[in-house]
């Protein structure tokens, strides 16, 4: 069984957050075990977008969501950033912006999938249009649903045209954000992340939870996939995290293209006494 297993969320199923510990560590190791396992997966990870890249034939779409505090900057600075930024962004999902709200809800998410050869990471994703609108009651739940067929008919012409989907939730505990957001209010050089909505959301907790669960089983396929990463742990879930995409990248069997100028030849010319 692939490593990435443990993670994903099964197709069709239910699943209650309720029963994922946040703190889950498969009892393994500790932070300073960790890191050279990290750093393994870091420098196969930049191995293999640089394949990808060159490949130029596929993408890769990697969605972090969580709730605030989760981690997603965390995902992208510790692991994520390893890639070249030469094949590899990220695009951040914010409040829509007027121009935005004039199309329908995918359209921002089109406009900013990976061009063959890319490697795209979504820090939130489209899928804010079927949580916070939805548990603000912005939505009701023929709309929901309407978005669910949506979602998945988009990601199927994404993953139809050669762009691969990871999609991850780092799952924190409520008393874990706590002090994640105190640690921010205790700390200057972060006091720009604090926003009073980040305290005020904590009231819809598990209005969140419910809806989380709803977008696992409507919007999981075999070619998008969920997976739930314990995250209460920072080493653990950038274990986790660099190690499935790593995974992910392998199965795809990358490959270098073949050479478009004729290297024999070059040599011959250019470098029969030493290259200048």
């Amino acid at each position: 069984m692939k490593f990435s297993h443990k993670y994903r969320v099964k197709l069709r199923q239910h699943i209650s957050l309720n029963d994922v510990d946040p703190d889950g560590r498969e009892g393994l190791l500790d932070k300073q075990e960790a890191e050279p396992l990290i750093q393994h997966y870091a420098e196969r990870l930049r191995d293999l977008q640089y394949r990808l890249y060159a490949e130029s034939g596929r993408s890769l779409l990697i969605c972090l969501q969580a709730l605030d505090a989760g981690g997603k900057d965390g995902t992208i600075r510790h692991v994520l950033g390893y890639m070249n930024p030469q094949g590899c962004r990220v695009q951040a999902f914010k409040q829509p912006t007027p121009e935005e709200q004039s199309h329908d809800f995918l359209w921002r998410a089109h406009r900013a999938v990976p061009a063959r050869g890319e490697v795209v990471i979504f820090n939130r994703s489209y899928y804010e249009d079927v949580l916070v609108t939805r548990v603000h009651g912005m939505i009701d739940k023929k709309t929901c649903r309407q978005r669910f067929r949506a979602i998945k008919q988009f990601e199927k012409h994404l993953a139809d045209h050669g762009t691969h989907i990871l999609k991850f939730y780092l799952h924190i505990s409520k008393q874990e954000q706590l002090q994640r957001l105190q640690r921010r209010l205790d700390d200057p050089n972060r006091w720009w992340k604090v926003t009073e909505s980040d305290f005020l959301e904590r009231k819809y907790w598990q209005d969140y939870q419910h809806a989380f669960e709803d977008v696992f089983f409507h919007c999981n396929s075999k070619k998008s996939p969920w997976f739930i990463i314990p995250s209460n742990y920072k080493w653990y879930r950038n274990l986790i995290v660099s190690r499935i995409v790593v995974e992910y990248l392998d199965s795809m069997d990358l490959q270098l293209p073949e050479p478009s100028a004729d290297i024999e030849a070059i040599r011959k010319t250019f470098c029969s006494n030493g290259c200048v």
